[in-house]
């Protein structure tokens, strides 16, 4: 949810959106010494205030033995421009398999910054800080920072190499592979560092994956070195080899299918006559995923189907008694559509026939007034018509035509609801396209009667192209409906089955009484975009029209992953 009765929502301040996505890089030197055999087995957690708490966000592989450690690891973390992000980034020597920070490990060091700081410096060495305050001899930590673009993508590789040099006396050689863009001052940034695979000269490693960015900036023709090492558990590895490339040339490559490249060893190459390599470095597979926008996905043609259902529950009050919630004020919009103009209004913009579904529930209906088991929710249109109301006002329209002609019952149950949208939703899944995704807004003045039935059906929900937002009207005590909002844990089904993604935002309309409209659209909506990404990328469809598939890339990528194999 946006908030809890403190925030200063009455003041028109709502969560902040993500700007965007930042990629940290971690690198450490004259690290302190504390193992009395070997030099220290470094590895740094960083950790993020929330609510006056460190939480841990994530943590870098173990390097042994090394005071001068480059971590592979990237952190990526969402960046807000209007939010003070507190950051703490604490070294350890690591012993054995334990937690890193038990009692075993060594504290190395720590320091403390936002990353506002780091934004804005893109790079920054600070010194490392003993528990104490003092500094932790020469100790330094140095963060990079890159932001990931909106029309970035990834790419899989994968390596293998045959008749490495080796290295080992009484064994063949661990070999690993490390692969360094070269940036614009010349300096070497390491991307990613494989596994180890031990006493093996034709080693297979693992399939990874990277971001454009990461790789290569984006810029197909940016050199990129690779050096292949055998790996020495004190920390002084056995240099193979190296070979220079581009990712435009690991493409051409694979077309051609030239994806070798010599591994040489530039000592070796002068020193013997005949020397050839010190083995040879294949690129066996590549795999490039292009990571649509939300933007991508309207522009390309996707609409956004908006349902609004209203709580008609007796709880709400008579709605000729101006005590009630639903009365209707001729010079001020009572809170039901308060709501339903603020998000509407914006989603409307993302409809083209701006035909609404507009549903009640709670109420005894005409023309007998009886409390169908069967009539849970139904359409705001008395007389029933075909055509769904136009716009948002005519949704409003719809609303106050029918209030005279309802009775106000109960009981509050909003599993139903959500189920007659995602059968909806579930036929749009079937066509295999990107075109239309739901949005559902739920108005209600109560905690829902079916909670175990509307858990269950948000967790179906969550497979579907859809988003619900439920605005809780009136002064009622909502701390149950929180645990349908995803913030505070994964929502899960009464069997235990969690959602797949979390399409629920929840938030008590007091919050917002003397807030502009606006505030409470962005709270409410604040996670759609991510949500209307997250479900098309997970099913790998792109947008509906291919002309938007082909917006600022430098690459001529098709609708699916592109794929070569060797």
């Amino acid at each position: 949810s946006c908030g809890d009765s403190d925030t200063p929502a009455a003041l028109g301040v709502v969560t902040a959106t993500c700007v965007s996505k930042v990629e940290l890089r971690l690198s450490c030197r004259h690290l302190l010494d504390r193992d009395p055999l070997n030099k220290s087995d470094p590895s740094v957690v960083l950790l993020m205030q929330s609510q006056g708490q460190w939480v841990e966000v994530d943590r870098t592989e173990v390097i042994k033995s090394s005071l001068h450690p480059v971590f592979s690891k990237v952190f990526t973390l969402d960046y807000y421009f209007e939010e003070v992000q507190k950051l703490r980034f604490e070294a350890y020597d690591i012993h054995g398999h334990c937690s890193i920070g038990s009692q075993d490990d060594d504290f190395l060091g720590g320091m403390e910054c936002t990353l506002g700081q780091i934004v804005a410096q893109k790079k920054m060495t600070r010194a490392l800080l003993l528990k104490n305050g003092k500094q932790a001899g020469k100790s330094t930590i140095t963060v990079i920072a890159e932001e990931i673009s909106g029309n970035n993508g990834y790419v899989e590789l994968s390596f293998r190499a045959k008749k490495l040099d080796d290295k080992d006396l009484f064994s063949k050689s661990d070999p690993f592979l490390e692969i360094y863009r070269i940036n614009d001052d010349r300096s070497e940034q390491l991307v990613y560092r494989t596994e180890v695979v031990k006493n093996n000269l034709n080693p297979v490693w693992e399939t990874f994956k990277v971001s454009l960015n990461s790789l290569c900036s984006c810029e197909e023709k940016r050199p990129l070195k690779c050096l292949v090492w055998d790996y020495d558990s004190r920390g002084k590895h056995d240099f193979i080899g190296e070979f220079s490339t581009t990712f435009e040339e690991m493409q051409k490559a694979l077309e051609e299918d030239k994806v070798q490249w010599d591994c040489v060893n530039p000592k070796y190459k002068t020193k013997k006559r005949n020397y050839k390599n010190s083995g040879v470095v294949i690129l066996s597979d590549l795999k490039i995923h292009r990571v649509y926008s939300f933007l991508d996905y309207i522009m390309g043609g996707c609409q956004i189907h908006f349902t609004v259902a209203i709580d008609f529950t007796a709880s709400n009050g008579d709605p000729r008694n101006s005590c009630s919630l639903h009365y209707i004020n001729p010079y001020q919009p009572n809170e039901y559509l308060k709501a339903l103009i603020a998000v509407g209004e914006i989603c409307q913009d993302y409809d083209s026939d701006k035909k609404f579904s507009a549903l009640g529930f709670g109420a005894r209906i005409p023309p007998k007034y009886e409390c169908y088991i069967g009539i849970i929710c139904f359409f705001l249109l008395f007389p029933p018509s075909p055509c769904p109301p136009t716009g948002i006002q005519g949704v409003v329209e719809s609303y106050q035509n029918c209030l005279p002609k309802i009775q106000l019952y109960g009981p509050t149950n909003v599993a139903p609801i959500i189920a007659k949208v995602a059968r909806m939703a579930a036929a749009e899944e079937r066509t295999g396209e990107a075109s239309q995704y739901y949005i559902l807004l739920i108005l209600t003045d109560g905690v829902v009667t079916d909670m175990a039935d509307t858990r269950e059906a948000i967790v179906r929900a969550s497979y579907l192209p859809m988003s619900i937002i439920i605005v809780g009207v009136g002064n009622a005590d909502f701390t149950d409906m929180q645990i349908l909002d995803g913030d505070d844990g994964v929502l899960r089904s009464p069997k235990g089955e969690p959602v797949l993604r979390d399409i629920v935002q929840f938030v008590p309309f007091r919050e917002f009484k003397n807030a502009s409209a606006t505030a409470l659209a962005k709270c409410v909506l604040a996670e759609v975009p991510k949500q209307v990404v997250e479900y098309y990328s997970h099913k790998e469809l792109p947008p509906l029209r291919s002309d938007v598939q082909e917006i600022n890339v430098w690459h001529p990528l098709s609708s699916a992953p592109e794929r070569h194999r060797v």
